[in-house]
């Protein structure tokens, strides 16, 4: 999915397509499915996807990527579809009021286009396509803003990009059945069934998800929730009892296990870095119950925001860049000849960690 996000997986997702293919392929687990880059990337591969997560907009993207057969959609309708959507003139709403007037992520202009599109498909949530335009939007959103990639503040001057008209395309569809399913991990995954190959890409720190892309948020739950903040923020997110345990510190690490230890599947991988709250070799001990275990190193550009540092709201700099880079980790454990199948097959023996 074409999309700035923080914690993608672009950089690793042949590494993990290649992991998922060489393990034997078929069901596949992907439990932190975010903007679903590595599920679609099972479901090219010809898995049986289950694409998990707890966040609105990140189950609305399963839900057109992995949920939809694209065999079974008319791909000329749809394309008028959103054609016609493209074509309405802008209403300032919400969108308008909220985030380009009280705060600047859109210019007006796109703003009001936004308004008027996501009101316009609002009425028919149970059509088999409601997913894929809110996508659609979304997409092209994101495509327009002035931010650095997350929704936690905006730039001082207006990216170059938010000066170009809002434009809907089809979004990526793939053939072939998948389920998405939206809720807590842990909750979750006693219910899940059995599979083949599970991908778990928990968070790595305090910052939710949720937060970082609330803009997203309340383009799927369309509720005119109350804003706070400079970045106007649902409210309901500054309820810390809300937050997920895995961004919690004291909690992360027996949600992560319970995760672990839960998941019902023959290899089991698990991402993670060097900047995260559980230790590395604390992190292997957790995957050893489960069978091999083999650790894979990548070096890797830190997000973007820790590579510009932080600022102040009157945009003052604040605090340096401490490093540029860090280590990516992917553990592969499960089956002793499926692991080791699966990560001979990368190719990389060099980034082997020690295990």
């Amino acid at each position: 999915m074409p999309i700035k996000y923080l914690g993608s997986k672009r950089r690793l997702v042949g590494v993990l397509g290649t992991l998922f293919s060489a393990s034997g392929g078929g069901r596949a687990l992907d439990l932190f499915t975010g903007t679903t880059r590595v599920a679609q990337e099972f479901k090219a591969r010809g898995g049986m996807v289950t694409a998990v997560d707890r966040a609105r907009y990140a189950h609305v993207f399963a839900q057109s990527a992995i949920a939809t057969d694209a065999r079974t959609v008319d791909l000329e309708q749809l394309t008028a579809e959103l054609g016609a959507l493209d074509t309405l003139p802008g209403e300032a709403g919400y969108v308008t009021r909220t985030f380009c007037e009280d705060a600047r992520f859109f210019r007006p202009e796109n703003g009001a286009r936004i308004d008027a599109i996501r009101q316009a498909i609002e009425p028919r949530r149970e059509h088999p396509h409601f997913p894929i335009w809110l996508t659609s939007l979304i997409e092209a959103a994101d495509r327009v803003d002035s931010t650095t990639g997350v929704q936690m503040a905006y730039l001082k001057e207006w990216a170059p990009r938010a000066h170009r008209r809002l434009t809907l395309r089809v979004p990526d569809l793939l053939a072939g059945p998948g389920l998405a399913i939206r809720g807590d991990a842990v909750e979750l995954v006693p219910t899940l069934g059995a599979f083949d190959f599970a991908y778990l890409d928990p968070p790595y720190n305090q910052h939710r998800y949720e937060a970082n892309y609330h803009v997203w948020e309340t383009l799927v739950a369309w509720d005119d929730p109350e804003p706070y903040g400079i970045a106007r923020k649902r409210i309901e997110l500054s309820d810390r009892e809300r937050t997920s345990a895995f961004n919690r510190r004291p909690l992360m690490p027996d949600a992560l296990r319970a995760c672990i230890d839960g998941v019902d599947a023959g290899v089991l991988v698990v991402s993670y870095n060097d900047e995260s709250w559980i230790e590395f070799d604390a992190l292997i001990d957790m995957c050893r119950p489960r069978g091999a275990v083999e650790a894979l190193a990548f070096d890797s550009k830190r997000y973007v925001g820790a590579q510009i540092g932080g600022y102040s709201p009157a945009g003052n700099r604040v605090g340096t860049v401490s490093h540029l880079r860090n280590t990516e980790y992917v553990i592969v454990c499960g089956d002793p000849g499926a692991v080791e199948r699966a990560t001979d097959a990368v190719g990389r023996p060099e980034t082997k960690a020690r295990t």
